[in-house]
């Protein structure tokens, strides 16, 4: 019994809109990227959309690299409607230790959107 109530003690207390790792608040929803930052492996865009916003949306989504030298230019994984309010792609991709990565969306008008950087450190 006093396990479940510090199990409920933790998510009563946990902040309320805190953005997860990776992830990235856009006003129309949230951009997340994951993966294997520091080595080779699959790497996913998300894009999920508010619930308030309604009807499907066309996105590219991809991503962004750089290390202490250079930041590249966008990488994409493609475009993607979005089908009950999310749209995701995914990729295999060799990063190095030190690299950093991040999020990109284009929407519709080509406007760009991104994450934070997440960096392999």
């Amino acid at each position: 019994m006093g396990t479940g109530l510090a199990m409920g003690a933790l998510f009563v207390l946990a902040p309320v809109g805190v953005t997860p790792k990776g992830c990235g608040d856009l006003t129309g929803g949230r951009l997340c990227v994951e993966g294997p930052i520091g080595r080779t492996g699959g790497f996913t865009v998300r894009y999920i959309q508010r619930p308030a916003r309604t009807g499907e949306v066309t996105v590219r989504l991809g991503y962004q690299r750089k290390d202490a030298r250079i930041t590249a230019f966008a990488g994409w994984f493609g475009t993607e409607r979005t089908r009950d309010g999310r749209a995701e792609l995914s990729g295999r991709l060799d990063t190095a230790p030190g690299e950093c990565i991040r999020g990109v969306l284009l929407d519709s008008r080509t406007r760009p959107y991104v994450t934070r950087w997440s960096c392999s450190h």
